[in-house]
């Protein structure tokens, strides 16, 4: 009897020794922070990666080490014009992409680049973005890219023209240039109306190329000017025009926001909700230091007179359906970007 239980005992301790590592490694994997990792292209000190950073120092804070955090910079991980795939494949959980460089996998993201949105005030591409067009988009992105919008978009802020040895004191000098674009039709078909030749070239390969003087000039924004420090590459004028306003999309896989508890998923939305319009005021202060950076810096800034601005928006308009058609743009956008256009006067 003693020897039966004695043998009972030794069998019942052995398979609990056996069994305590697998047990200890599930408890501790459970007890493993959700890793969310966020590629972005633009450089450190650009605004959008100060958002970015603030951000997810909230959400550790907040998450109390069920969240870890990781931030990839000046495109170390990816291009924005490849974290759609990224996403997708599992590479990396967050992206904060332009809306242009969606183009190539979701059509209706270039729809900012419509002629009506041309040189708009930002109290109505606000109406715009947080509106039905946005919400429209938002779907697409969920259904074609497996990710999920956290919440209202970020403003980078208005585009214009820039260049290097060549002024810009009209829409007439960009003829014949080569301009760099970050991506997408719309963008593109602007700078052929314009008599220019459109060029692609990936953000962390600019100022090489600029210098190189593989392209003339470029369209992006005084923040991306100034944070690149493109002087250096070249840059020397500047015609501001704010032809489209450049919106970052906050954005997170589907595969890692299944993971989420439903309090957790709630603390990333309602964090980035309370806090998007002091970033957004952050972003505009960005811009304006940077406007004011790039001239101390010795790029000159010509500004298109309003009735000039305005004739040059109606020439556009009048090619638009070839531009909806060229960028696949559909018409329930389109009808929903009016909509909201029109109503905001």
């Amino acid at each position: 009897m003693n020897k039966s239980m004695s043998r009972r005992t030794f069998m019942i301790t052995t398979a609990a020794i056996v069994a305590a590592p697998a047990v200890f490694t599930r408890a501790v994997m459970a007890d493993e922070p959700i890793l969310l990792r966020c590629s972005l292209e633009t450089v450190p000190s650009h605004a959008r990666n100060i958002t970015i950073r603030d951000y997810f120092s909230k959400i550790e804070a907040a998450a109390h080490g069920r969240i870890k955090t990781q931030l990839y910079e000046s495109g170390q991980l990816f291009p924005d014009l490849q974290v759609g795939k990224a996403l997708l494949q599992g590479q990396i959980e967050m992206a904060a992409p332009g809306s242009w460089s969606l183009t190539g996998l979701i059509s209706d993201a270039d729809f900012l680049q419509l002629p009506l949105l041309y040189g708009r005030p930002i109290d109505a591409l606000h109406r715009v973005v947080d509106g039905l067009p946005g919400k429209l988009l938002a779907a697409q992105i969920e259904a074609k890219l497996g990710a999920h919008v956290i919440g209202p978009w970020l403003d980078l802020g208005f585009f214009n023209w820039y260049s290097t040895a060549k002024p810009l004191k009209s829409y007439g000098d960009l003829k014949g240039m080569k301009i760099r674009n970050n991506g997408g039709a719309g963008q593109a078909w602007r700078t052929q109306f314009m008599g220019a030749v459109p060029n692609t070239t990936p953000l962390p390969n600019v100022a090489l190329a600029l210098s190189q003087g593989t392209f003339d000039g470029l369209i992006t924004s005084n923040e991306t000017v100034a944070s690149a420090r493109y002087w250096e590459a070249g840059i020397r004028h500047a015609l501001e025009d704010h032809q489209f306003i450049g919106e970052y999309i906050p954005i997170v896989s589907l595969a890692f926001w299944t993971k989420l508890s439903p309090d957790l998923q709630q603390l990333l939305t309602g964090l980035w909700q309370e806090n998007v319009s002091v970033y957004r005021a952050n972003m505009a202060d960005a811009q304006a230091r940077a406007r004011d950076t790039i001239q101390e810096h010795g790029i000159a800034i010509v500004v298109p007179a309003p009735d000039e601005l305005d004739a040059t928006r109606q020439k556009m308009i009048a090619e638009q359906d070839h531009i909806v058609k060229q960028s696949k743009i559909s018409a329930e956008m389109l009808a929903a970007v009016s909509t909201v256009l029109a109503g905001a006067g």
